[in-house]
């Protein structure tokens, strides 16, 4: 069973059992796909479902840090809901040194050697990474790998 159709099945399943937020969440996150197929006038593939899902869970994200900052915990807390409902989609998140060990990884196949090289190591991360960790913090892990691999290239010119 596909990603696509687990939503759809799981959509019906809340609206029998009456549970609004899921229902409700799963449809937005539904709505999203739809349009993006709209607009490409194609379907999506099954890493471009759940990078939809990826960015419904980040907004998500933004928003409870927006609330909390504006003291409105209750809504806050619906929002973690919402984030709650849709990972459960998502790929399991990497750990942090399986996140460590693929940025390692990344480097070395990219041949990256200084921070100019942090976009050409997040093309190489973003397939792999996609769903199961934060851009913001893989990036700088990368950033903070490659600022290592620049000190060491430089240690042998002092």
């Amino acid at each position: 069973m596909t990603l696509r159709e687990r939503l759809h099945e799981d959509t019906t399943a809340a609206m029998r059992s009456g549970d609004a937020l899921r229902r409700d969440v799963l449809r937005m996150a539904q709505n999203s796909m739809y349009l993006i197929e709209k607009t490409r006038q194609g379907t999506l593939s099954e890493d471009e479902v759940v990078g939809v899902l990826t960015r419904e869970v980040k907004t998500r994200r933004e928003s409870v840090e927006a609330f909390r900052a504006g003291g409105r915990e209750e809504l806050a807390a619906k929002e973690e809901a919402e984030i709650a409902i849709l990972q459960a989609y998502l790929p399991e998140a990497l750990t942090e040194d399986e996140l460590r060990a693929l940025v390692t990884e990344g480097v070395t196949a990219t041949r990256a050697t200084n921070a100019r090289d942090l976009g050409k190591v997040m093309a190489w991360l973003s397939p792999r990474t996609r769903g199961r960790a934060d851009g913001k913090v893989v990036s700088g892990l990368v950033a903070q790998a490659l600022a290592q691999a620049d000190l060491a290239g430089h240690d042998g010119e002092h």
